[in-house]
């Protein structure tokens, strides 16, 4: 590989930048083949992997992160397997390159096409979930797309060594050199500069919190495809089953409390607010939940922390949630209009008029009736991995799988026309 002046960041992209061209017309066979040497890969070097996870989550306990961000930042097996099995999802989906989207003839004879093709170079910015390297790498690899990583410091270690893994699989599977790109140094100015590296970057996705939302906003003059916050909600209105209804409540909170998909504020209709606020903050508050509520769940359930107007616009990401008595859909639709990220909502209920008008009225990406919002996910959706999750509503909404990271060209065909 020849010497490349400038900074990494630099070097990295336009390294992508060139296996760009090369993997647009890779072969679906490869693709996948790769895709399966990578899976392989990672199980087969689970233990180095392992080993260098250790050293990020011990460092992070030194540097005394929370418990939830030291959950996102945890490979277990578990979670090796699970990136593996993504990979090979991946792999058995259909390719999208190359799909003919429509085709039509002109009264003059022209052919035209509108054929599905790859973004080119995707540049990810994400925070401490080692897992995303792989997730991402897998995704754009058989959308055609060459990726430049830039993973969170707390990561460095995991991120490196799962990097490494899936270049050398790949490359051992013919996968064009340069394909997978990380950012190694930790310098915050290489987020910034990865930001501005439109000469060779095609798309940004940030992966992240409010601050680094921020700062690509501010920054970034590659193209954006925001991964939003996620202020979830969960309404059980007046019908719903309540057993059902605490059981979906307890998953969307206490499952895994540090992802974007995990409720937030649970909103309970009125009438049934004194039977089910009970007892599922009991069992919240026995899982380790701290309960923070308006006043009339706090008259009934007492060892509720008073809500400030600033709890209803918080992503905790952490074993707390909101709770708000409403007198009805109408005012549930309403908070969630005023609070929400347009991310996750869910609804659980008995009423087919009540469920579809939630489905039509709530504005997010994802709209639930009688399941827990946990199910936003690329892996749960059966895209393998998604390379985010976007609450915004220009080119992709919701778990961005595949299709979501390609855009398309138009193809003519003729046989000698002029335009008179």
């Amino acid at each position: 590989m020849a010497i490349l002046a400038g900074s990494e960041v630099e070097q990295k992209a336009r390294l992508a930048h060139e296996a760009s061209r090369k993997l647009a017309s890779t072969s679906t066979g490869v693709k996948n083949a790769a895709l399966v040497e990578m899976a392989d890969a990672l199980l087969s070097e689970s233990k180095s992997l392992s080993v260098a996870n250790k050293i990020d989550v011990a460092k992070a306990r030194e540097k005394g992160i929370s418990d939830s961000m030291i959950d996102r930042l945890t490979l277990d097996d578990k979670r090796i397997e699970g990136m593996a099995e993504g990979l090979r999802i991946i792999a058995a989906l259909p390719d999208p390159i190359g799909e003919v989207i429509s085709g039509w003839q002109r009264p003059n004879g022209l052919k035209i096409r509108k054929v599905r093709v790859p973004l080119g170079v995707i540049g990810i910015i994400y925070e401490s979930r080692p897992n995303v390297t792989a997730d991402a790498a897998g995704l754009c690899l058989k959308a055609g797309n060459a990726c430049v990583l830039r993973g969170g410091t707390d990561a460095i270690n995991s991120n490196k060594a799962i990097a490494d893994v899936l270049m050398q699989a790949a490359a051992n599977a013919g996968v064009p050199e340069g394909a997978i790109q990380l950012i190694e140094t930790t310098d915050r100015t290489a987020a910034n500069e990865l930001m501005r590296m439109d000469k060779y970057v095609d798309a940004l996705v940030p992966r992240g919190g409010v601050s680094l939302a921020r700062a690509v906003a501010e920054n970034a003059t590659v193209p954006v495809i925001f991964d939003g916050g996620g202020l979830c909600h969960t309404f059980v209105e007046r019908t719903a089953d309540l057993k059902m209804a605490e059981e979906i409540a307890f998953n969307a909170k206490a499952q895994r409390c540090s992802v974007c998909n995990a409720m937030e504020t649970l909103l309970v209709d009125e009438p049934v607010a004194a039977r089910f606020i009970p007892a599922i903050c009991d069992r919240l508050v026995a899982a380790g939940v701290e309960i923070r509520g308006c006043e009339k769940t706090m008259a009934i359930y007492p060892n509720t922390v008073p809500a400030t107007d600033e709890d209803w616009d918080t992503e905790y990401l952490a074993m707390i949630l909101s709770i708000r008595v409403v007198s009805g859909i109408d005012e549930a639709i309403e908070h969630i209009t005023e609070h929400g990220t347009r991310h996750s909502e869910a609804i659980v209920t008995a009423d087919y008029n009540a469920a579809k008008m939630f489905q039509e009225e709530v504005d997010a990406a994802c709209v639930y009736v009688n399941a827990s919002t946990r199910f936003t996910d690329g892996y749960e959706f059966g895209f393998g991995a998604e390379i985010g999750i976007s609450n915004q509503k220009l080119h992709a909404r919701g778990p961005m799988g595949l299709h979501e990271i390609t855009t398309y060209k138009y193809v003519i065909d003729g046989n000698g026309q002029i335009r008179s």
